[in-house]
């Protein structure tokens, strides 16, 4: 492994340590233990350099030496535990992308799962993106495995046709999604690849991380979903694809503002379109950068937001269409605005761009489906229509339950109070029945 992107390396050139010094604070938290470590100067760069693996005690020994939590070592796992973060966030750094990746795949298991990633963490994550313009080799010479295109290929279509699977269906294949980023994950640690193999790997291991992300976002596992974009956001920076970065940075943003965190939502995506390039992601991001202004009463800048996401939305370029924003259309557009002016107070207008957009939608995207109805029926409500909120309300409940969308069911469920206020109009009983059932 290249002296210059090991993880060790790199933990010890933050901390101001050359080796000489390191291999002393080894051998001092071994022998503040009675016992003695024989580290030396060159240890550490069979360690760096060749790849050697120390010991558990050696490890247990370099964690206090770094000064790292007994916690955070983990023999079976070198050297990737020595990316570990209080914050349980993975820095973006040389030969970060496998700890990323397996700080995801532990997260719907770890104990660390259960603690909420903050958002001015994630904020700076954001930045550190923004503003590094380093792009680690991807060629992997050294490993044990050699990986080669038919491989690759395999595993690509195989994910194409996962991630392409209806809503209703998707949600029996997590177990496979997870399955297939493991294997992935394994492939850019262990194999042995060209820089063209290792991009795609990278990118393969991009898109998978967001897929199970949505996935665990959609059920409401929030901290895991995070690990899984935050795993992504890694994969895409070691491949240099800034738009893809950017709709990793954009989807966490989205996360933010749907659990009310608009300062959060406001701070990433101010700092993803630092590097946006496709005009069509910019759009998409820009109006995610609306909503979340909007709803800190930030109408002036909200409407500036728009304004550039209306512009952009289909504006002619030479580059291709990321697939990411492939579907954005003049329906998210519409719905999107509308709930920007809701936030904002002009509620007719927002619902008739809701309604609108509602129209406009493409019948295959019915998860989508589920959370503009429920949008509508919140401007029904708004606008004093009990009656006909009740009925948008019923439909998106049982599309959510019918494709298993359980963040459409809670924007339903969190109407309930509201409805409860005018349970004598027409449908409402019926409703709150369904809601309760």
């Amino acid at each position: 492994m290249d002296q210059f992107t090991h993880p060790l390396t790199y933990a010890r050139s933050q901390r101001g340590l050359t080796r000489p010094d390191l291999a002393a604070k080894i051998r001092a938290a071994a022998a503040r233990r009675g016992l003695r470590s024989g580290t030396d100067k060159a240890r550490l760069r069979k360690w760096e350099v060749l790849g050697v693996t120390p010991d558990a005690d050696n490890q247990h020994y370099l964690a206090e030496a770094l000064g790292m939590p007994t916690d955070a070592v983990d023999p079976g796992n070198w050297p990737n535990w020595l990316h570990w973060d209080e914050s349980g966030v993975v820095a973006l750094g040389p030969a970060s992308t496998v700890p990323a990746l397996r700080e995801a795949l532990i997260s719907t298991m770890d104990r660390r799962a259960f603690l909420t990633v903050s958002g001015t963490v994630l904020t700076g994550l954001a930045a550190a993106w923004a503003d590094t313009g380093v792009v680690p080799a991807l060629a992997a010479a050294g490993g044990a495995r050699s990986v080669g295109d038919d491989l690759v290929t395999m595993l690509e279509d195989s994910t194409r046709k996962l991630s392409s699977v209806a809503t209703e269906q998707r949600q029996h294949l997590a177990m496979l999604l997870d399955a297939h980023l493991a294997t992935v994950t394994d492939l850019i640690e262990h194999g042995r690849f060209t820089r063209p193999i290792g991009n795609r790997l990278h990118s393969l291991a991009a898109s998978l991380s967001q897929t199970v992300a949505w996935h665990r976002f959609d059920h409401g596992l929030h901290t895991a979903a995070t690990k899984h974009w935050v795993a992504a956001l890694h994969s895409t920076h070691a491949t240099g694809d800034h738009d893809m970065g950017a709709a990793m940075l954009g989807d966490l943003a989205y996360q933010a503002a749907w659990r009310q965190d608009h300062t959060t939502a406001v701070g990433i995506l101010t700092h993803a379109l630092t590097r946006t390039e496709h005009p069509a992601a910019k759009s998409l991001l820009n109006l995610r950068l609306a909503r979340a202004l909007a709803a800190q009463g930030n109408g002036k800048d909200a409407r500036r937001s728009l304004t550039v996401a209306e512009q952009l939305l289909g504006a002619s370029t030479t580059r291709p269409l990321p697939p990411w924003c492939s579907w954005m259309s003049e329906a998210d557009l519409a719905v999107d605005s509308g709930q920007y002016l809701l936030d904002l107070g002009d509620t007719a207008r927002a619902h008739q761009l809701i309604t609108e957009g509602q129209a406009l939608l493409p019948a295959a995207r019915d998860k989508t489906r589920g959370v503009f109805l429920a949008y509508q029926a919140a401007s029904h409500l708004k606008l004093g229509e009990p009656e006909l909120a009740a009925a948008a309300a019923g439909e998106a409940l049982v599309l959510a339950r019918r494709i298993s969308a359980p963040r459409c069911e809670h924007l339903v469920q969190d109407l309930v109070p509201q409805f409860q206020r005018v349970h004598a109009a027409e449908g409402v009983d019926a409703l709150l029945t369904l809601a309760a059932a």
